[in-house]
């Protein structure tokens, strides 16, 4: 295998540098000056690249299609693209939330089978077992762009909502490229694909869902059975289409042992048995809105706030302008948050911290409300992560 020219000095690319032995060439945004790593490999400034001096590239995946090294290379490749010939059967999993969990969810089914999962969940493809008999592979927006030989086997298609704007620059490429996987796709791969989109010629067999009931109903599978809820239920639904259309088989008893991530939707009760739900992870508008959903069966005191990117929270205010629900904003976008709870007559408190929000929920609810914290933002604002900020929650909770 050739050794490409690699861009970004991040966990893809070295793991690619490692698996060829070291000795590659690098060229990365922060290195001010050329150095020589303890795997032997070249890191360059970024500027120092010459297009004419290369035969291919490999980049990282987030580097978006106006940086100056993704402008000038001539024969430039994804990941997936230079392991295409060593892809054996392929799941591909993308989507604007949830495919992390479905991407888990589909592991834990096809664990005993020898499924590895990688790709945006964590494990380069460099590192995936080549002898595995299944990749299933979280599939990032960015990766997708870059991505032009690779193909899957079978892509599901999480629902999307306009994301990552600021690397893409239209709804319409975003969209574009969640649905790019089509245009390889051969007679006989299945695609799940929600309905609505403006999908592209393709010789896939699409199977286009509006929702979890049309899941469970076109591949035969028990709802009833499964534990999940909400978005949940729709992920592990999406799983077991994929083990039901492979092996005709439904392990409702493995999906339902599966253990979702700290921090989605991750329950808790305090000293007086009151529950409280850790969303942290929730950092954009569709994954509040699916876990408003989740709970809309009871009274909701909602905490909201954080660095929502510009983005516009009108549909979520849309939502809760019909539900039992008191606000908390906390954050950097408070006063954005005041405005629409204004326009949409829904009753909210000014918080500031995520600390005053709990202290005075705590003052404020029921035996039989929830207290929700799912921001729709990232929280770079005033906390480290949403690890951290899930974490302070908790840790907020406890000192009740």
């Amino acid at each position: 295998m050739n050794k490409p020219t690699l861009f970004g000095y991040g966990l893809t690319t070295k793991a690619i540098a490692k698996k060829l032995g070291g000795g590659c060439t690098f060229f990365d945004d922060k290195a001010k000056e050329p150095y020589i790593d303890e795997e032997n490999n070249h890191i360059f400034p970024s500027d120092l690249f010459d297009p004419n001096q290369s035969q291919l590239e490999v980049t990282t995946p987030s580097f978006p299609p106006s940086h100056p090294l993704v402008k000038s290379a001539k024969n430039l490749m994804s990941e997936y693209d230079f392991f295409a010939k060593e892809m054996p059967f392929t799941v591909w999993i993308s989507g604007t939330n949830g495919k992390t969990t479905t991407t888990q969810m589909l592991g834990h089914l096809l664990k005993r089978r020898g499924g590895v999962t990688g790709g945006n969940i964590g494990t380069p493809l460099a590192e995936l077992d080549k002898k595995a008999p299944i990749w299933i592979l979280e599939s990032s927006s960015f990766t997708l762009h870059h991505t032009n030989i690779a193909s899957p086997n079978i892509y599901l298609l999480l629902p999307i909502t306009p994301d990552h704007l600021d690397w893409h620059g239209t709804p319409e490429q975003y969209e574009a490229d969640k649905l790019k996987p089509l245009l390889t796709m051969k007679e006989g791969e299945m695609a799940l694909i929600p309905k609505g989109l403006n999908l592209p010629q393709t010789n896939a067999f699409v199977v286009e869902y509006d929702s979890a009931e049309f899941i469970a109903n076109y591949f035969n599978i028990e709802s009833s059975k499964i534990r999940f809820k909400s978005a949940f239920l729709e992920d592990a639904l999406l799983a077991l289409a994929v083990t039901k259309t492979l092996f005709n088989e439904l392990d409702y008893d493995t999906i339902n042992s599966f253990t979702l991530d700290n921090h989605r939707q991750e329950e808790t009760t305090d000293k007086q048995g009151r529950l409280w739900v850790n969303d942290s992870k929730a950092t954009n508008l569709d994954a509040t809105i699916q876990a408003v959903k989740g709970y809309d069966d009871k009274f909701i005191r909602l905490i909201i706030g954080g660095n929502d990117k510009g983005a516009d929270l009108t549909p979520l205010f849309e939502l809760l302008k019909g539900k039992e629900v008191q606000l908390y904003t906390i954050g950097a976008n408070s006063e954005k948050l005041a405005t629409l709870a204004n326009q949409h007559q829904v009753n909210f408190t000014a918080c500031e911290t995520l600390e005053s929000a709990v202290s005075i929920i705590e003052k404020e609810r029921t035996p039989n409300d929830v207290a929700l914290l799912s921001p729709a933002a990232a929280s770079f604002d005033q906390f480290n992560s949403y690890k951290h900020r899930g974490e302070e929650f908790f840790k907020f909770i406890k000192n009740i």
